[in-house]
């Protein structure tokens, strides 16, 4: 299956009112493959969402999309140097898209307490919205009703729940 293409991006959530960047790498399909909760955004911290990743997901990808911050190419060129890093406002948007459920969950709940809180909340909310969300090569009715079944089916299997 290869490697997936990973976009990364930030979004800023206040706790307790300080300011918190949630960095998350997803894929083509905007699957989330890493999220992780920093007081900071600089190298170190980018450096930091790039070393989970590479961990998770065993081998190196062709080519990763950024926003543009800086921070994301000096940690690329001290962890994966040939790596191709791509950096443009107009590519990024399936990554920048993804923070809306958690904006409206958020929203819900009122706002979160602590970072490490909101990273516990993270792990779990983001692996239950990978196994409701579409591929996007399968977009026809029939295909999406399918898989919404079959994520049913697994969920019921996980959590033991009889019909």
């Amino acid at each position: 299956m290869g490697v997936k293409l990973p976009r990364a991006t930030r979004l800023v959530i206040t706790i307790a009112g300080r300011k918190h960047w949630l960095w998350r790498a997803v894929d083509h399909d905007v699957y989330v493959l890493d999220e992780i909760v920093q007081n900071r955004r600089n190298t170190k911290a980018a450096k930091r969402l790039l070393v989970r990743l590479l961990k998770k997901q065993g081998l190196a990808p062709k080519r990763m999309i950024t926003d543009k911050l800086r921070s994301y190419a000096a940690a690329k060129r001290q962890i994966m140097p040939t790596l191709e890093h791509r950096s443009h406002k107009g590519l990024n948007n399936r990554a920048e898209n993804s923070h809306l459920p958690l904006r409206k969950r958020e929203r819900v709940m009122q706002a979160f307490r602590s970072s490490g809180s909101l990273q516990r909340f993270l792990s779990a909310f983001s692996a239950v919205r990978n196994l409701f969300v579409p591929p996007r090569t399968k977009r026809t009715a029939l295909a999406l009703h399918l898989h919404r079944l079959s994520a049913f089916a697994h969920w019921k299997s996980v959590t033991a729940v009889t019909a």
